[in-house]
């Protein structure tokens, strides 16, 4: 029997088993009606990709996966990505990356990190498609995370900007990141995620829409000096994170969050006492494909 479809006043798409709600005019939705423990059907797993395309960010409340789960419902939409060296999860699980504020002790340490904003792995070769935290113990309150939209930003550039900046490339470095944090890589560090070339401007493999790529990892643009060019990148991004492009997480217990690297900026919000409160997340990674 052919699953029923409905479409409401509000746009929303509804299926017997699972409802996507928007949630803001720039960006986000919310996808109701699934349980991701569960193997997906093919009718869902096709709206799930079509509205991560049009949305950009999905929210699933009231999940509760173990790693393996995790990672099994990742695989479904594509390719796992490794994490770099230091971000490679335990050997039960390498794919599977815990993001926590926890010392080896499992006390609160008053650091957040992923503070600054960027698109995840932008440093490789074919950055990543598509980041899937999810939540495993929260604050009471805060530690939201923030996402910037590189299409709106983008579309919302002058004319002469866009056609001077269209065949511009930079260099995007996991070496610079970590110095803009205070760390300095080993060597190994270094060749396991070397600098690459991406354009300024990327076309979205998949929507082909344009869209600003830039981020913590963009170091200089590609043919000038570090120096010049710092200064313009810096500018684009200050840019792109204004707030008419941001949209605001404020996470629950539960949520799974599945948002697409390829035209989204995203960073945590330090807005809880990291000092006293454990913020966790398990975090897969999608693998992209390579920039044109």
């Amino acid at each position: 029997m052919s699953q029923q479809k409905s479409k409401s006043k509000d746009n929303t798409f509804i299926t017997e088993d699972l409802k996507i709600l928007p949630l803001s005019k720039l960006m986000a939705a919310e996808v109701i009606g699934v349980d991701l423990r569960k193997p997906l059907n093919e009718t869902n797993k096709a709206r799930i990709h079509k509205a991560f395309l049009k949305y950009q960010l999905l929210v699933f409340r009231n999940q509760d996966l173990n790693k393996s789960e995790q990672v099994s419902f990742t695989e479904q939409f594509g390719t796992l990505e490794r994490h770099t060296l230091t971000n490679k999860g335990l050997s039960d699980s390498p794919f599977v990356h815990i993001v926590t504020n926890l010392d080896e002790h499992g006390h609160p340490t008053g650091k957040v990190k992923s503070t600054l904003w960027h698109s995840d792995k932008s440093f490789r070769e074919a950055p990543s498609m598509a980041t899937l935290l999810h939540a495993k113990c929260l604050p009471p309150n805060g530690g939201d995370t923030c996402f910037a939209n590189m299409y709106a930003a983008y579309e919302a550039l002058p004319d002469e900007t866009k056609d001077e900046l269209k065949d511009k490339k930079v260099i995007h470095s996991w070496e610079l990141s970590r110095e803009n944090i205070g760390r300095t890589l080993s060597q190994k560090e270094i060749d396991d995620a070397p600098p690459m070339v991406h354009p300024l401007i990327r076309q979205h493999p998949e929507t082909s829409r344009n869209c600003l790529f830039l981020g913590m990892h963009a170091s200089h643009i590609e043919g000038e000096t570090v120096m010049k060019s710092r200064s313009r990148i810096e500018a684009l991004e200050k840019h792109a994170t204004n707030k008419e492009f941001i949209f605001r997480h404020c996470w629950s217990d539960g949520d799974l969050l599945m948002w697409d690297n390829r035209c989204l900026l995203h960073r945590a919000d330090t807005n809880f006492d990291a000092a006293h409160y454990p913020r966790v997340m398990h975090r897969t990674c999608l693998r992209g494909t390579t920039t044109k």
